[in-house]
């Protein structure tokens, strides 16, 4: 017999109760996410799949779990890992012990950066971790023509991708203008990927231009801040992605979405989320916490972060606790806290109480090093000359990676533009990093609060270029040649002096140094950037978005200011 012949012949007679199981989980009560109920029983394991539930008590391991919950692992449906700044294997040591076993992403922060190359990096450094990494292939590289980015996926790379083992479909659709207009290189794209999952990110689409966007084959949306809006596009047919990221935060305002007749449809993500939230708060679980403490039902909290995106996605055997099912479990104390104390992957403990049981390794990153190239220029190409005493200004909302497009009276000096702190209206400038193209984006940004100095990253979604925000030219100026030396990361600069800083060595993008490491530095960058007047609880997550072009209202690029609504350049 062939080897899954004989592992499934096995795994029937652990069922049957013919032959011990490798390890019973004893006295637990189940999760049972098809019933919404729970269930007191035992949980016999052969190998990495579940046998049965009920009457098993011979195993070659029996763990008492002494009346605990037994969930399945959680499912993370829509993520960017690389948001988190932490290499791979980092990122595991994070979210593995907080319960989540499967990732779905596309990589399209780290593919705007290093094409294939970065992609393959992330999927094989994946491959020997106790995560299940599944991939989207990335739709957007790059994301417009609005930005300049440092590689580009076309149509013959993105059906090699396609096949790949582990890849279920096309990534966030993101260029919707281009969708609409019926662009024939967007169109290309999803037809590339017919028969196949597609997602969508469909910010502030409705009506009949909803419509449309949803006949292109596109079902599902992680974009909507609203509850009408997401209603509608729930109304219409689309599975509805509830975000809860480190600066995007929808699941309160969704949360009345959830019904007994809406639930399927609807599922935890959290897009992006830095190395301190994942730390401090944790991912899907710190998703399925807070909904709980808003008032859903736990069992539901937990359906909507393990079968309903195994549904969505089509992952055969994951997201139940059931008979054939893989053995990503994990042990819960109280449901509503939600303190997950062990977590198995493929039947083998992999967490206890918060740690990690497992070992890492970082991959080779070689050709995704010393990737900001930056034409050298004076600090006088920061200036922004004056054309008149108002300007389009890029307004912040808290809580949102949404902006307002405010037009706003402005400060000048001898024909140039200056921020104006009493009014916090800074200085954003955007540098282009991949080909020294010598690009460089100016404008103005209300919402920050900085009171002096300036902050900089090379984390600038989708494109990533250099983008910077300040009180002062001199600031900024070097806060972006400090990006420049480190060759990617992030800094906190005033009076000329770098405070504090993150150095991002993969692609601009990733730490080289360990979870515990990263996650300090970065705490101290956000109390440097408090300590200069921020406001926001996550500056450089929300920076991070203002130079994205595909996210109303108002963005800066390297090529200028974009108003989203006409998908152009106005500046």
């Amino acid at each position: 017999m062939k080897t899954g012949t004989i592992e499934k012949a096995r795994l029937i007679s652990i069922a049957k109760g013919d032959t011990p199981a490798d390890l019973v989980l004893a006295n637990t009560r189940i999760v049972n996410v098809f019933s919404g109920e729970i269930k007191s029983g035992n949980v016999a394991i052969g190998g990495d799949k579940i046998a049965g539930i009920g009457d098993y008590h011979r195993g070659e391991r029996v763990l008492d779990l002494e009346g605990r919950y037994l969930s399945p692992g959680f499912i993370d449906g829509h993520t960017h890992l690389e948001s988190s700044m932490l290499d791979v294997a980092q990122y595991a040591r994070a979210v593995v012990p907080r319960g989540t076993l499967a990732v779905v992403t596309d990589l399209h922060e780290i593919a705007n950066v290093s094409g294939l190359a970065g992609i393959r990096y992330v999927m094989s450094s994946a491959r020997h971790l106790p995560l299940e990494l599944f991939l989207m292939a990335p739709s957007c590289v790059p994301a417009t023509h609005l930005e300049t980015s440092g590689a580009k996926i076309d149509a013959p790379a993105l059906r090699q991708i396609l096949r790949w083992r582990g890849c279920l479909g096309l990534g966030e659709v993101m260029n919707f203008p281009g969708l609409l207009s019926s662009d024939k290189a967007v169109l290309a794209t999803i037809g590339l990927a017919q028969n196949k999952i597609i997602d969508g990110h469909a910010p502030g689409i409705s009506g009949k231009e909803l419509n449309a966007y949803i006949a292109a084959g596109i079902y599902s949306d992680h974009e909507s801040v609203s509850l009408a809006e997401a209603k509608e596009k729930l109304s219409q047919g689309m599975f509805i992605m509830i975000r809860e990221g480190s600066a995007e935060n929808n699941l309160e305002a969704l949360l009345p979405l959830i019904t007994d007749k809406t639930y399927k449809r609807c599922f935890f993500v959290v897009d992006d989320r830095n190395c301190v939230d994942l730390f401090r708060d944790g991912t899907i679980d710190a998703v399925v916490r807070k909904a709980i403490a808003l008032g859903l039902p736990p069992i539901r909290a937990i359906q909507l972060a393990t079968i309903n995106p195994a549904e969505y996605f089509h992952l055969r055997g994951l997201g139940a606790v059931a008979p054939g099912y893989q053995a990503n479990l994990i042990v819960i104390d109280d449901l509503s806290s939600l303190r997950v104390d062990m977590v198995f992957h493929r039947g083998r403990l992999v967490a206890d109480t918060g740690k990690p049981l497992f070992s890492v390794k970082r991959a080779a990153s070689r050709g995704l090093t010393n990737t900001v190239k930056v034409k050298p220029f004076p600090i006088e190409s920061l200036q922004l000359r004056a054309s008149g005493e108002t300007l389009p200004i890029i307004e912040i909302v808290p809580g949102q990676i949404i902006t307002r497009k405010r037009i706003g009276k402005i400060r000048v000096r001898d024909g140039v533009i200056i921020p104006d702190i009493s009014r916090d209206i800074l200085k954003l400038v955007v540098v282009e990093r991949h080909k020294a193209t010598g690009n460089i984006g100016q404008g103005m940004i209300s919402g920050l609060g900085l009171k002096k100095g300036a902050l900089a990253s090379s984390i600038a979604h989708d494109s990533h270029n250099i983008v910077a925000v300040g009180t002062n030219d001199e600031d900024i100026y070097a806060a972006i040649k400090e990006i420049e030396r480190l060759q990617g990361g992030l800094v906190v600069v005033a009076g000329g002096q770098v405070l504090a800083s993150l150095t991002l060595p993969i692609a601009g993008l990733l730490s080289t140094e360990p979870l515990e490491v990263v996650v300090d530095k970065l705490h101290h960058l956000e109390q440097a950037a408090t300590h200069l007047g921020a406001r926001l609880s996550s500056s450089f997550s929300t920076l991070s978005f203002m130079a994205l072009p595909v996210i109303p209202e108002l963005r800066l690029t390297d090529l200028g200011l974009v108003d989203v609504g006409q998908f152009k350049l106005i500046k």
